[in-house]
């Protein structure tokens, strides 16, 4: 299992940067792409660009699909063969053109998250469906 995500902006908290350090030490297949918080359009070109024609391209928002762990465990499972690529926003969110694009919207929480917290909590659900597929005991 390869997975991409495309997030804008950098994380400037340490603490954030490091429980993202440890669960890229537990998923090494996880590549994370930062683009420029550039506003919503110069985002979406440099987004699609990096998006290759055999992704499946998974949009973070608020108003997505909302799954618990062992469905999102179980999508991962299902999708697995074709590359799948993760989307988030910067503080503005995303571009609708980018929902409107994407295999799938998936919501993390109802509540709005800051977009660093998002990515340590996509990689952390990452990490958890990964252990889900493969048995171990990470997940209770």
């Amino acid at each position: 299992m390869k997975f991409n995500i495309i997030a804008v902006g950098k994380i400037k908290k340490n603490w954030i940067n490091a429980g993202l350090q440890e669960y890229l030490k537990r998923l090494p297949q996880l590549n994370i792409i930062e683009i420029k918080d550039a506003g919503k359009e110069k985002e979406l070109s440099k987004i699609l660009s990096l998006v290759k024609k055999q992704d499946k391209l998974i949009a973070l928002s608020e108003t997505g699909e909302s799954l618990t762990s062992l469905e999102f465990a179980s999508f991962i499972k299902r999708e697995f063969l074709q590359p799948l690529v993760f989307v988030i926003g910067g503080p503005e969110g995303l571009s609708t053109q980018i929902n409107n694009h994407a295999y799938k919207v998936l919501s993390l929480s109802k509540m709005t998250l800051p977009h660093e917290m998002a990515r340590l909590f996509l990689v952390e659900q990452l990490y958890r469906a990964h252990t889900i597929i493969q048995n171990k005991n990470y997940h209770k």
